[in-house]
């Protein structure tokens, strides 16, 4: 049985707060219901109600949050309007970078959460 999807991906921060304010105002994910986890946290749910980012809170949980991915490079998501989406990043102002993979029609953005993950918006044409 083969993989299909990524199902979520979960990080530790050391600021909820921001965390969850730049996956909301710059990425467009919604925080919601979460189960009772004895890690204090919070989940964010995608456009179609998945909850693809599960996040634990490292200040509350007395835990060193270490900056950036460690062996992890990059969390991808295939993503929808380009145009709009590239603006809502510039008003956030967030840096970003762009990529076109030649060929196969796919354009990308890639920017950094507050944690320091670099996270990859594939869009295809």
């Amino acid at each position: 049985m083969p993989l299909t999807r990524i199902h979520h991906y979960n990080i530790w921060t050391a600021d909820l707060a921001a965390t969850l304010d730049f996956y909301s105002r710059v990425l467009g994910l919604k925080e919601g219901a979460r189960p009772p986890i004895p890690l204090p946290g919070a989940w964010m749910y995608d456009p179609s109600g998945e909850p693809v980012l599960h996040i634990y809170d490292g200040a509350k949980a007395g835990r060193d949050v270490p900056h950036g991915g460690g062996a992890l490079d990059h969390v991808a998501f295939e993503a929808e309007d380009y145009d709009g989406m590239e603006k809502q990043i510039i008003e956030a102002g967030v840096a970003y970078k762009t990529n076109l993979v030649e060929g196969i029609g796919l354009r990308q953005i890639f920017v950094e959460d507050p944690n320091g993950i670099t996270i990859e918006l594939n869009f295809m044409d």
